[in-house]
C-alpha cells in the first residue's frame, strides 16, 4: 500500500526527537524538527546550549549499548560496558547524520505555541516560533523530555546558603572544602553525593524516601543484566522485591545501617558505583528528610541537625509544556493523560515521545518502540483507539500505578518496559493491518508471539 506523505512536525533533536524522526523519514514523511538550541542530543549534550541539559561531567546512562541502542543501530564497537554522556551524545550525532536528519532541523528554534488550526479537532496544526513565524502541519511529536522545569523544595526558601537544583550541577570543582547537602536519593541524587564526596569538608544526604542502593556491577556485568534475569512475569513482586534486597543486603548490608530506609513498596532502584563506599568511610552521612531550615541551620526529621554550605536539591521535575494551550495540554500534575504515553485521546494527530521513567530497562530503546508506533499512526497503517476506550486506559494506569505506588507522585510517570512492550504488540494485533508488531516493538518475531501469548 502506498503511504500518503503528511506534513509532521518534531519538538525537540534529543533522543527522542531523532528517533521519531528516523521513523517518519522512512516511512516517506516530510518532516521538520525544530530545536531550541544549536546541538542534537538534548540532555545528553554536556553544556547544551538549549539550556535543558541536566547533564553533569560524570554522567553515565545506566543501561548496557546492546540494550540502549536504537533498533537496527548499535553503539560502535569498544563503548563502554556503562556509556558515559560523551559517547551517547556521539552514538546521537552519527545516528543523525546517517538518517539523515540534520537537514531537517531547524536549529535555534523555540516553539511557542502548538494549536490546531481554527481550533477544530482533526484539521492539522499551526506550530509558531519566537520570530513570529508559522507553518502549517498534519501531524506533531512532542519530545522535549520532562526534565525541563526544576521541582524545588519548599523548604529551600529559607536557605541563606549557596543553593542550587541538580540540573545546575556540573563537576565537584567549586565545593571544594564544603559542607554541602544534597536531598535525593535517586540516581542523580547518589551520583551527586559521590562526586562531592572526594573533595567537600563533609557531604550530607537527605533520604526523603525510602531507597534499595543496588551495585552497579555483578559477577562483572552490569546488575541490571541481572536484574532483567528475575524481571519476568511469572515471577511474583514479592520474589522480585526480595531478590533485590538479598543482592543490595550482601554488598551493602541493610540499609537502615547506613541512616536509609528500606522500601516496603514498589520503588525504582538506584546505583552507583562509589556512593555506599563512601557512607562506609563516612564521607557521606545519610540523614532522613528535612524537617526545616533556618538560615544556614538544617533541622532533619529524625530531630538532628547540622549546618552546611551548599543545600543540592535533586528533587526531581515538573512536566513543562508551554507552548500547549490548557484546552490541548495533556498535563495533570506529573502524569500525562494520554494512551499508552503517546496518543492524545482528544486531539487527533498529536503525539508524545519519551515521557516516561522507564523501570528496569533503557529510555532511548523505548524511545524508539513508541517512535515507530506514531510513523505507523501518522502513516495510517494503525489505528488510533476511540477517545472513550483511550480515557478508559488511561483511568485504569493510574489505578495500577496508585495501587502500585502510593502517594508518590513522582511515580507518575513509571512504565515498566516488558508489559509496555506487550501493550504494544497487543495494539498492533487489534488494530494494525500493514505493520508486523515485530517491527514496532524492536523484538524477533517469535518474541512478539510469546508477548501475545502472556
Amino acid at each position: 500500500m502506498t503511504v500518503a506523505s503528511r506534513r509532521v512536525a518534531v519538538i525537540g533533536a534529543g533522543a527522542g526527537g531523532l528517533s521519531a524522526a528516523r521513523h517518519l523519514l522512512e516511512q516517506g514523511h516530510d518532516v521538520t524538527v525544530y530545536e531550541i538550541g544549536s546541538h542534537v542530543g538534548g540532555l545528553w549534550a554536556y553544556d547544551n546550549d538549549n539550556g535543558l541539559s541536566v547533564a553533569y561531567a560524570s554522567l553515565h546512562i545506566n543501561s548496557e549499548p546492546k540494550v540502549t541502542n536504537y533498533r537496527g543501530y548499535p553503539f560502535p564497537a569498544g563503548t563502554s560496558v556503562v556509556p558515559s554522556h560523551e559517547e551517547v551524545c556521539a552514538y546521537l550525532n552519527r545516528f543523525t547524520d546517517e538518517f539523515g536528519i540534520r537537514e531537517r532541523i531547524r536549529f535555534r528554534s523555540r516553539v511557542t505555541v502548538v494549536e490546531p488550526i481554527d481550533g477544530v479537532r482533526g484539521t492539522g496544526w499551526i506550530v509558531g516560533l519566537d520570530d513570529g513565524s508559522g507553518r502549517e502541519f498534519d501531524s506533531v511529536v512532542v519530545a522535549t523530555g520532562h526534565q525541563g522545569l526544576a521541582a524545588h523544595p519548599p523548604f529551600a526558601r529559607g536557605f541563606t546558603g549557596e543553593y542550587l537544583h541538580s540540573s545546575d550541577y556540573r563537576e565537584p570543582l567549586p565545593f571544594v572544602g564544603k559542607r554541602v547537602l544534597v536531598v535525593g536519593v535517586g540516581n542523580s541524587g547518589l551520583d551527586i553525593a559521590a562526586d562531592l564526596a572526594p573533595v567537600a569538608a563533609q557531604t550530607y544526604v537527605a533520604a526523603r524516601s525510602p531507597v534499595l542502593v543496588m551495585p552497579r556491577m555483578m559477577f562483572g556485568v552490569p546488575t541490571a543484566r541481572v536484574l532483567a534475569k528475575i524481571n519476568k512475569p511469572f515471577f511474583p513482586w514479592i520474589v522480585q522485591r526480595q531478590i533485590m534486597r538479598t543482592i543490595a543486603w550482601a554488598y551493602h548490608g541493610r540499609m537502615e545501617r547506613w541512616g536509609l530506609r528500606t522500601p516496603q513498596l514498589r520503588t525504582h532502584p538506584a546505583s552507583n558505583a562509589t556512593f555506599m563506599a563512601h557512607v562506609a568511610y563516612g564521607r557521606i552521612l545519610c540523614r532522613p528528610g528535612v524537617q526545616d531550615i533556618e538560615g544556614r541551620r538544617v533541622t532533619f526529621t529524625d530531630g538532628t541537625s547540622t549546618e552546611v554550605d551548599t543545600l543540592i536539591a535533586a528533587t526531581g521535575y515538573d512536566i513543562d509544556l508551554p507552548f500547549l494551550p490548557e484546552e490541548v495540554s495533556p498535563v495533570s500534575g506529573r502524569r500525562m493523560e494520554t494512551y499508552k504515553r503517546v496518543v492524545h485521546p482528544s486531539w487527533p494527530g498529536l503525539y508524545f515521545v519519551g515521557f516516561f521513567n522507564v523501570s528496569g530497562g533503557a529510555n532511548i530503546s523505548m524511545m524508539d518502540v513508541q517512535s515507530a508506533w506514531v510513523a505507523a499512526l501518522v502513516s495510517g497503517s494503525v489505528t488510533p483507539p476511540s477517545e472513550a476506550e483511550s480515557r478508559a486506559d488511561i483511568e485504569r494506569e493510574k489505578q495500577r500505578l496508585d495501587k502500585r505506588f502510593p502517594h508518590a507522585a513522582r511515580y507518575g510517570l513509571e512504565l515498566e518496559p516488558r508489559q509496555y512492550k506487550k501493550d504494544i504488540a497487543r495494539e498492533l494485533r487489534r488494530r494494525n493491518s500493514n505493520t508486523s508488531a515485530s517491527e514496532v516493538v524492536g523484538a524477533p518475531a517469535s518474541e512478539v508471539h510469546a508477548l501475545r501469548e502472556n
